[in-house]
């Protein structure tokens, strides 16, 4: 089975948003090869759940400290996007479930991870979301972790989330994407969050550091970006069977993913 890889760098939030839409979008109005892609984030961003209300971000400090603010097609809570590789996968659900799914992309993300050395393990257990959205750390993703999500020792390292689009023939189309954490940049988080005082931002980043953790932390060194893209790149194609084009986009779609075309404006 013949798959796209693409590798598009560190881009802005917007474009990195609407890339991934586009894609799912393509492969809802006609037959494509299926997309595994990873990206990065420049300059940094917090990106929002599609229904999370951004009132919860202190927009004028997230401004002051260069951080773009973006939603994203998906749903989950907020991120910090910053010292991390993220992936997403755009694929024809073929009746397979959300919670299939997560798994099948978690087994493959899995098998690039412990190349690099990383003892990791899938989380068994769903959260109640309802009661969980209900607290006060339930604005941050990283503050909860949901069933086949990826963990070292019980601490999160993949956060995820996934879209469903409708074909006219009844079959859907999967955008997931999700933010594999490189260093604990993501932290700092909390510094963005409104309404918290000081005892409460203090709380909730040591929630974090309890209940998640990163890449250069659990290998005790630095991991690069390239050499993580790499091993996951093998792991998909080893995992899943399946070969990439050998162009890297494929089909000449370049043109349909430039800057101008996702409607990035630069300033």
């Amino acid at each position: 089975m013949v798959w796209q890889f693409r590798n598009t760098g560190c881009r802005a939030g917007a474009f990195n948003m609407k890339y991934d839409e586009r894609l799912a979008q393509s492969l809802v109005a006609c037959d494509r090869p299926s997309v595994v892609r990873f990206y990065g984030w420049h300059p940094r961003a917090i990106s929002l759940g599609w229904h999370q209300d951004i009132g919860e971000i202190d927009l004028e400090k997230c401004a002051e400290a260069g951080i773009d603010v973006v939603r994203r097609p998906t749903g989950g809570r907020a991120i910090l996007h910053s010292d991390e590789v993220t992936y997403s996968v755009v694929l024809v659900a073929s009746q397979k479930s959300v919670l299939s799914v997560y798994q099948d992309v978690s087994e493959a993300l899995m098998g690039g991870l412990r190349v690099l050395g990383a003892k990791v393990a899938l989380v068994k257990s769903q959260p109640h979301f309802p009661s969980l959205y209900r607290s006060s750390s339930a604005v941050a993703c990283f503050a909860s972790a949901a069933r086949y999500e990826i963990q070292i020792a019980g601490r999160k390292l993949v956060g995820s989330a996934q879209r469903r689009f409708a074909r006219r023939n009844g079959e859907e189309v999967v955008l997931q994407h999700g933010s594999i954490l490189l260093g604990p940049d993501h932290l700092r988080i909390v510094d963005f969050l409104k309404a918290l005082d000081d005892d409460q931002r203090n709380a909730l980043k040591s929630e974090l550091q309890g209940k998640t953790i990163d890449l250069a932390s659990a290998l005790e060194r630095r991991v690069e970006r390239d050499e993580v893209v790499l091993a996951l790149k093998k792991s998909f194609e080893q995992v899943w069977s399946i070969e990439f084009s050998p162009s890297g986009t494929g089909d000449g779609e370049e043109d349909l993913f430039d800057e101008e075309s996702v409607g990035v404006v630069r300033t």
